[in-house]
């Protein structure tokens, strides 16, 4: 195979996966790392993929890069649906308790489901009202009204792009609170860097979400799988359990179960 062969398929797996490994390349054309680092500079030069420890992304996953709410609704929406129907499974549903759900568009795919759900149970039962908690506008619309559910909308600045409510007021308001599960969106989540988000106000929030709660659940689809972005809010070792749509990479899978989490894969 031509060099100018193999690196334009290199590139389309990047642009496939978002992310590829140096050795997983080597062993997949049957080439020297060394081939496979010239063959990423050469690709880096041409603004086809960018260049990062072990591997390469695609070129335009930048660490500060962030899509607004509205446009992350519409994207993948099977995938966050097969993962809010996970993440809705572990809330009980014929008991009291409280949980809260962090900004984003799969964590609001559960609260669209939860809504439903709470609403059968209600008309079909006097089941207690579970204890909803939450800075996201979105979310706290969908849920207002509903039957059986208690919600709690923190307060703070909101920030136009998530629909969240940021600052050091929403970090003091959760930080008096001790839901019993949260479910947390991240933008990114990586085997050394653990998860992280583009906007520091937006890991603050995160950050005191996953110090409050006795359970951390994080819900991410295949694409958060090993990127990184700006600010870290959370190490592997934080987390209780993962749902995801994907395999996570080996070097991931090897890091998540070192830190004791439950994988699920829907």
């Amino acid at each position: 195979m031509f060099a100018e062969e193999r690196q334009q398929k290199i590139a389309e797996l990047v642009a496939g996966s978002g992310r590829v490994s140096v050795n997983l390349l080597a062993e997949r054309f049957s080439i020297t790392t060394e081939t496979v680092r010239r063959d990423l500079a050469t690709l880096e030069t041409a603004g086809t993929v960018r260049r990062v420890h072990g591997g390469a992304v695609a070129a335009d996953r930048f660490s500060t890069i962030e899509e607004s709410i509205n446009d992350r609704t519409v994207q993948r929406p099977g995938q966050k649906m097969r993962i809010a129907d996970a993440a809705l499974a572990l809330i009980p549903p014929a008991k009291s308790g409280s949980i809260l759900l962090d900004a984003g568009s799969t964590t609001e795919a559960l609260a669209d489901l939860l809504s439903r759900r709470a609403v059968v149970a209600t008309s079909a039962s006097t089941a207690p009202e579970l204890v909803v908690i939450t800075h996201a506008v979105p979310i706290a619309a969908k849920l207002a009204s509903t039957p059986g559910i208690a919600l709690q909308l923190l307060g703070g600045r909101v920030r136009g792009l998530t629909q969240a409510a940021v600052g050091q007021a929403t970090v003091e308001a959760a930080n008096r609170m001790r839901p019993d599960i949260a479910f947390i969106g991240t933008n990114g989540i990586h085997a050394d860097f653990g998860l992280s988000t583009p906007d520091p106000e937006e890991a603050a929030v995160k950050a005191a979400f996953v110090h409050s709660a006795r359970r951390i659940v994080v819900l991410a689809d295949s694409s958060k799988l090993d990127a990184e972005t700006l600010v870290q809010f959370a190490s592997l070792k934080d987390l209780d359990t993962l749902i995801t749509d994907s395999e996570p990479s080996a070097e991931l899978t090897a890091a998540l179960t070192e830190a004791g989490v439950d994988v699920v894969i829907v």
